[in-house]
Parts: C-alpha cells; sequence; structure tokens
C-alpha cells in the first residue's frame, strides 16, 4: 500500500494540479537567477547584437523557460541569451513559461533546448553532455519513473548510448567530449580556438592537473601544440612517471606533418597540361620530372 506524501495531505488536488500546470507570466529580470553550473556560454557577439535589436523593437517573442525556487524566485531553464538581450534592450521584464521541474529534468530540458544552437563550442558539449549523463544515470537507478529513456535503460542499453542517439552522435563521441572536461580551462580553451584537435586533446585530459599545467606554458613559450601522435606520447611518459619539461620540450620539438612546409599549385592552371581525369599524384611525378629535366638542361648551359 502506498502512503500519502506530505503534498498529499497538506495541499487539496486544485492546488496540487495547479503546481503541476506550465502557465506563462511576466518576470522580473531580478527575479530570475542563472541555472547553476550553466554550460553554455553567453557571449557577446553579432548574434547577440542583432537579438538585442529584435528585442528592442518586438520585445521576447519567444518565452524562456524557468522554475520556481524553493526559496522565492525563479531559475533560467531556457533564455539565458534572451535573458540578457533584454537586460541590454532596457527592459526591466520578460515572458518566461514557468514549468514545475525537479533537478533532473531542470538539467535535461536545459541541455536539450540550448543544443539546438547552430554553434556550440566543444566545451559547451562537454560539459552538457556530461550533466545530462549523470541526470540519465541518477533517473536510470530510479524505480519510480517510466519514462521512454529509462525504460530503454532497462532493456539494457547504456545511458551514454541512448544520449548519443538522441543528440546524434556515437556513445564514443560522447565519452571523448566528456573528457574534455578534465582539462584544465587554459588548455580547453585552447580546443574552443581550434588550436588543439579532439583526439589529441582527449589523450591530453589523462595527465594530472599540475602536468597539463607545464604542458600548457611549454606551449606557449614554444607557440606549438601537439600532434596526435605527441600526444599520446606525452600520455605514455606521463603514465610511467617520467614526464618533466624537458621530455615535453623534447617531444613538442619533433616535426609534425602538417608542420612541413607545401607548396600548392591551382588545379585549374594544370588542367591544360594533362589528360582529363589524371590523378593528383600523376600530376605531381610528371611536374617532378619537368623540373629535373629542366635543371640538367640549366646546368648543360651553364657548362
Amino acid at each position: 500500500m502506498n502512503l500519502p506524501s506530505a503534498d498529499d495531505l497538506f495541499t487539496t488536488q486544485e492546488e496540487r494540479d495547479h503546481k503541476n500546470q506550465e502557465y506563462v507570466k511576466n518576470i522580473s529580470l531580478f527575479d530570475i537567477t542563472d541555472f547553476p553550473n550553466h554550460p553554455f556560454k553567453v557571449r557577446m557577439d553579432a548574434k547577440m547584437v542583432e537579438t538585442i535589436e529584435s528585442v528592442r523593437e518586438h520585445g521576447v517573442l519567444l518565452p524562456a523557460l524557468v522554475r520556481e525556487k524553493p526559496t522565492g524566485g525563479y531559475e533560467m531553464i531556457s533564455g539565458h541569451r534572451r535573458k540578457m538581450a533584454s537586460e541590454l534592450a532596457g527592459f526591466e521584464n520578460m515572458p518566461c513559461i514557468v514549468r514545475n521541474l525537479n533537478d533532473d529534468e531542470a538539467v535535461i530540458v536545459m541541455v536539450d533546448s540550448n543544443l539546438q544552437r547552430e554553434e556550440i563550442l566543444p566545451s559547451e558539449k562537454a560539459f552538457a553532455y556530461k550533466m545530462k549523463l549523470e541526470a540519465m544515470k541518477r533517473q536510470g537507478k530510479r524505480t519510480d519513473l517510466t519514462s521512454e529513456p529509462v525504460a530503454r535503460k532497462l532493456k539494457g542499453k547504456e545511458s551514454a548510448e541512448i544520449l548519443g542517439e538522441q543528440v546524434g552522435e556515437s556513445k564514443d563521441t560522447i565519452r571523448r567530449y566528456i573528457r574534455l572536461t578534465e582539462l584544465i580551462p587554459e588548455i580547453l580553451e585552447m580546443v574552443d580556438e581550434k588550436k588543439i584537435a579532439m583526439r589529441p586533446a582527449v589523450e591530453l585530459s589523462y595527465l594530472p592537473k599540475e602536468e597539463q599545467e607545464i604542458l600548457y606554458d611549454t606551449m606557449e613559450s614554444e607557440a606549438c601544440t601537439p600532434s596526435h601522435a605527441q600526444s599520446i606520447k606525452i600520455r605514455k611518459f606521463s603514465a610511467e612517471g617520467r614526464l618533466n619539461e624537458d621530455v615535453l620540450l623534447s617531444i613538442m620539438a619533433e616535426e609534425k606533418p602538417n608542420q612541413v612546409e607545401q607548396w600548392k599549385i591551382p588545379k585549374n592552371r594544370l588542367k591544360k597540361y594533362f589528360p582529363s581525369g589524371t590523378s593528383q599524384q600523376k600530376m605531381e611525378e610528371t611536374i617532378i620530372k619537368a623540373l629535373e629535366l629542366y635543371r640538367r638542361r640549366e646546368k648543360s648551359r651553364e657548362r
């Protein structure tokens, strides 16, 4: 027999129904706090300028999503950019959908709504995937939920696999992104700036924080970043307890394939010299042979 909860004992059915209903209301911006550890950055970029102008001219057309806080006020679930745009446009209130959500539901809705953005940084995905995966795992351990993700997990699917299906990534890709949360902020920022690719970044995430700091200082002083192969080597030396500044300098000094200087000639300038369908490799071989013949001829003229 299920015992009634405290809510059932001390509230009426009408009050409980109202609590579970969502509704729209204008809320003071001062009464809305940001979502705790919100993983998505609110940047003052060109799109934000456009949003500010739109809000100034038309107001907020799409209400934000918030939930009531037990201590009073509201917590933003989705709409951090609209809130900032409203503040900068000089508004004091904004329309919001107020929805009753528990902590894990709030995390999942917050991540899902923000993943609809066109441009998402690797660091944003990393922390968002981690937060949602942890929430999904907590839900999966509960026996009082019957939502689809939980039901599917009970059929043997891992939470990472389910999350991957929801966001269009493989479970291995999900795990790689989550590994990025182990990077120190300075190196993670280099990943966001595309100075370090995903695969080497994942390898570097296994280094202790103090070794990551030494690596970052080395990258800054030498103005270079490790390749995937170099990152694997760095991780190996770290695991063996042999990584230090001298070893890092030695590894980073190795020439990477993408650091070899290359010359490029536009293909349309070469087309008239080769039959249609000639491969790039064949063109290169022919050009090298022609240059060798030209050099021999020039040397013979100098004699």
